[in-house]
């Protein structure tokens, strides 16, 4: 570990059968020993509390603790997870152990974090068994206070589902057909609450017990089940497990919007990378490996995304067990003919060399918006299309900010919004009213904000907002959207601008009506040839532009930078095609990292001078040279 300039390792994850081989049996001596040697290493750890799986004795004498599926179906130990989130036994157990070991450790000097559970909801995001029915009915009573609140948010007099008692409500388990989509919306809100108990119930002992500890427990970037913007408020630190695949040419601007998401979810704090791969993953169908420099470079681009900790998954690649084939730092071979140990130590080294980096942050005057309980919504059966996906919206917006080097946040619709400059929503289905008048009162102010089709259809409910398509918005647009007209995979509709531009639009296409907006561009074919298809109103200081249908890669890129221009936001660097730019900044002072996803060299332009943090060079203005895959970390004019 000290040849690999290691200083932070996650410890005992899943242990739980370790620590306690039975109810009444504690084992803590194996990992004293480990924490003593991590220390005297000068190694710290990120100690988990190993409650993601529990030990076979639990499920043995507790089998109503296993998590049952939609249809029924129950899930049995052999694996990992195989826990009811609202089960009394497993809370209790949990608890019993993270007391236990808080108390043996609180001193110990190895003990910098805590690690609470692991990936929670990853193979278990939700339980449909009777405990769970119980802790949904009384989670749905705080929630509404009464029936006749409920059957209202639920609209259970459509299809006959009025309720006439609290224990006649069950989950959403299997139905004949689509079940009530405002009873899944709940559940899913229920079932992140649910995990998150669990979560804090840990938290509370550690934050009593060692105060002075912070907490986290790793994110899997873009993952549904959970609403990270609630769980983030309760993390001290928030940490992410990210696995770009190397065959997917989009892996670099996805690793990139998960490390944003990472940074706003802490509200611009650094955060830590907890788990990467140093060669391949074992889950894929086709694991493929990262070529030589990869992993290095994508630990330098979420550096450069605002990470201040760079972990891996794992440090010894283990012999048996489901993942014995996932890489490691220290591989199956010997270590020293291992080409990804080899970057591992030069990485290491590196980063020994980056303290400056340490607590800077990244500024962005552009904003994604981004809901989980619209994405919630919005992917629920029975819409005009099930071809509009949040994710895919999120990212053929981001791409374009991404690949003309725009810093960029993630928020809330109901966040404050005022230190950006641009805000894009994309398909923002769902929004309360206080969400809609915020970005109401955001352009009104001066921002400039891009909304694309099938947004503000429905509130907090997912109840239709009657009054014309999109009801909330149609004022600050300058739009009534009459009827929606979804297209078919592999349909595109023809599009021309005002300038004459042609393009063409896919997914989705609706019937416009101009209420004030200017017409930017028209459909040119289809029934709707001749009608508006984006628009752009001034309201208030403000401009809002409207997308009523996906425009192709390169109109869409034009759009958007167009509206980045004449918001004044600037990239961080003017740079080739294929290098990533961007800044993080400490008390006025700016780091420039330049990261070259390409697999050949290429020249960089240097406007400022200053020194390259990796090796110590002073950097001039001019022309800097990047090996392919290659990184530059410039301390600019300190």
């Amino acid at each position: 570990m000290r040849e690999a300039g290691v200083n932070l390792v996650s410890v005992g994850i899943f242990s739980w059968s370790r620590l306690q081989p039975a109810e009444d049996r504690f084992d803590f001596a194996w990992l004293d020993r480990v924490l003593d040697l991590l220390h005297e290493g000068g190694v710290q750890a990120d100690l988990a509390t190993a409650t993601a799986s529990p030990p076979p004795w639990l499920s043995y004498q507790h089998p109503e603790m296993l998590p049952v599926l939609a249809d029924g179906g129950r899930l049995w130990p052999g694996a990992r997870q195989h826990y009811c989130p609202s089960s009394p036994v497993y809370r209790s157990a949990a608890r019993a152990l993270v007391e236990k070991m808080a108390e043996r450790y609180a001193g110990h000097p190895a003990l910098a974090l805590w690690h609470v559970g692991n990936e929670y909801g990853c193979h278990v995001p939700a339980c449909y068994c009777d405990i769970s029915a119980e802790a949904f009915r009384r989670w749905l009573e705080e929630r509404y206070g009464s029936l006749e609140d409920l059957n209202r948010a639920w609209g259970t007099s459509f299809w006959s589902q009025r309720y006439s008692e609290w224990a006649e409500i069950i989950p959403p388990r299997r139905t004949p057909t689509w079940p009530n989509p405002s009873q899944q919306l709940d559940f899913m809100r229920f079932s992140s609450d649910a995990l998150l108990e669990c979560y804090e119930l840990e938290r509370e002992v550690l934050e009593r017990v060692t105060p002075t500890v912070p907490v986290t427990t790793n994110f899997m970037s873009f993952f549904k089940p959970l609403d990270y913007w609630t769980w983030a408020e309760r993390e001290d630190i928030v940490s992410n497990d990210s696995y770009p695949d190397p065959a997917d040419p989009a892996s670099p601007m996805k690793a990139a919007m998960a490390g944003d998401l990472m940074r706003s979810l802490g509200k611009g704090r650094p955060w830590i990378l907890m788990e990467q791969t140093t060669n391949r993953v074992n889950w894929r169908d086709v694991n493929v490996a990262k070529p030589p420099g990869l992993m290095r470079l994508w630990s330098y681009q979420a550096m450069g995304r605002g990470a201040d900790g760079i972990m891996f998954f794992q440090w010894r690649q283990s012999r048996p067990g489901a993942e014995k084939f996932h890489s490691a730092m220290l591989p199956h071979g010997q270590a020293d003919e291992s080409p990804a140990w080899q970057e591992v130590v030069r990485l290491g080294g590196e980063l020994s060399r980056l303290d400056a980096v340490g607590y800077s942050t990244v500024r962005a005057d552009a904003a994604v918006l981004f809901d989980w309980e619209s994405w919630w919504a919005l992917e629920l059966p029975s819409k005009p299309s099930n071809r509009v996906q949040q994710i895919e919206q999120l990212e053929a917006f981001y791409r374009v900010l991404y690949e003309s080097n725009i810093a960029t946040d993630f928020a809330r619709p109901a966040d404050d919004l005022s230190r950006y400059r641009l805000a894009i929503a994309p398909s923002l289905y769902l929004v309360s009213d206080m969400a809609a008048a915020n970005l109401e009162s955001f352009v009104r102010a001066g921002g400039t904000l891009v909304m694309s089709f099938f947004s503000g259809i429905v509130d907090p409910f997912d109840h239709i907002r009657l009054g014309g398509y999109p009801k909330p918005f149609r004022e600050m647009l300058g739009v009534n959207v009459q009827d929606f007209y979804p297209m078919r995979a592999g349909q595109q509709v023809d599009l021309r601008f005002d300038d004459a531009m042609q393009s063409r639009g896919e997914i989705w296409s609706e019937l416009i009506q101009s209420r004030g907006a200017e017409v930017l561009a028209t459909f040119a074919s289809s029934e709707l040839a001749g009608r508006p298809a984006i628009t752009r109103h001034r309201f208030g200081d403000g401009t809002a532009i409207y997308l009523g249908t996906m425009p192709d890669p390169a109109a869409l890129a034009r759009l958007i930078k167009e509206a980045c221009s004449k918001a004044g936001i600037e990239p961080a660097a003017d740079v080739p095609q294929g290098v990533e730019a961007v800044r993080r900044y400490l008390e006025g002072k700016s780091i420039l990292f330049l990261l070259n996803h390409r697999e050949v060299a290429v020249d960089v332009p240097i406007q400022e001078a200053g020194t390259n943090l990796i090796d110590g060079a002073e950097v001039h203005r001019g022309l800097i040279r990047l090996e392919p895959r290659g990184v530059a970390v410039i301390k600019e004019g300190w």
